[in-house]
């Protein structure tokens, strides 16, 4: 089983849960997920869980002191203080390398943040391999950097992910995207597994997947492509093949760029050259005009 702690200050915001596969994993026991009011950790009146930027300027900032109480209880941290903590130093570049890989036995704490690298596929299938996830929901201008910083130095295993290049209002939205991406990717979620297998960004080569029909195979006078009704699985595979790579090369070349040349068959290098890529290479790189 997997537990997943999300803190917010709208917990009601993940009822939604409880609804489709996530609703149905839960019930068959592969997650437990739990949410959680930032507030219960505060100690005003007015339950405050932000306060002004220091040095000034626009919004609030959330306060680092009322998310320690509420992770050191979820981590089950002792409170401790960090001494000469900086970018460049030791201790925290080891806390950093140290979060390249996965220890499923320790819990993984993840912010989502607009300013911190993609999420990617990749990330995801790393994470499903975690056993204790815990998503801290911003809000405001965001929450103090020393927080991060703070439990890094305590061995905490910190990610810092943005989902695209735009801002929200919180990060309800954005802990909702990573966690379907990553539960669905749990052994038992999927009710057929080999759906998975050829998705967009999946696999080594990362393409985006290739269109997808259903019956009837003329619809309104447009038709399925022929190739897919010939009954010839080899030629049904190649076509799906040409035409993610086609896709990939017209929408996300970048992805293009990253392949491995070495491992790309025949019948790859020709569509790639085809579509004016240069495969000689390492990677593929896109011919001059």
């Amino acid at each position: 089983m997997m537990d997943i702690d999300i803190i917010s200050v709208f917990p009601e915001y993940f009822r939604m849960l409880d609804l489709s596969l996530l609703g149905k994993a839960q019930n068959n026991g592969l997650l437990q997920i739990r949410a959680y009011n930032l507030r219960k950790w505060t100690h005003d009146v007015h339950q405050s869980v932000d306060d002004t930027p220091v040095g000034g300027g626009a919004g609030m900032v959330m306060k680092p002191e009322v998310w320690a109480e509420c992770l050191d209880e979820l981590l089950s941290l002792p409170k401790s203080e960090v001494k000469n903590t900086c970018d460049t130093c030791d201790s925290c570049e080891e806390a950093k390398i140290a979060t390249n890989k996965i220890d499923s036995t320790k819990p993984i704490l993840i912010f989502p943040n607009p300013s911190a690298p993609l999420f990617t596929q990749k990330d995801a299938t790393e994470l499903s391999n975690a056993n204790h996830l815990v998503f801290g929901c911003g809000r405001y201008e965001g929450y103090d950097a020393r927080i991060p910083e703070y439990y890094r130095a305590q061995g905490i295993d910190v990610r810092e992910y943005s989902i695209g290049d735009y801002v929200l209002n919180g990060g309800e939205v954005a802990v909702s995207v990573m966690l379907e991406a990553i539960t669905r990717l749990i052994p038992g979620f999927m009710g057929n597994p080999e759906s998975i297998v050829e998705e967009s960004y999946t696999g080594s080569d990362a393409l985006l997947e290739h269109h997808q029909y259903t019956r009837p195979t003329t619809w309104r006078g447009i038709s399925v492509p022929e190739i897919l009704t010939s009954g010839n699985h080899a030629k049904v595979d190649r076509f799906r093949r040409d035409e993610a790579i086609s896709r990939t090369s017209e929408i996300r070349p970048d992805l293009i760029k990253k392949l491995d040349c070495h491992k790309l068959d025949k019948s790859d290098r020709k569509t790639l050259m085809s579509l004016g890529w240069e495969v000689s290479g390492e990677h593929p790189r896109k011919n001059c005009q």
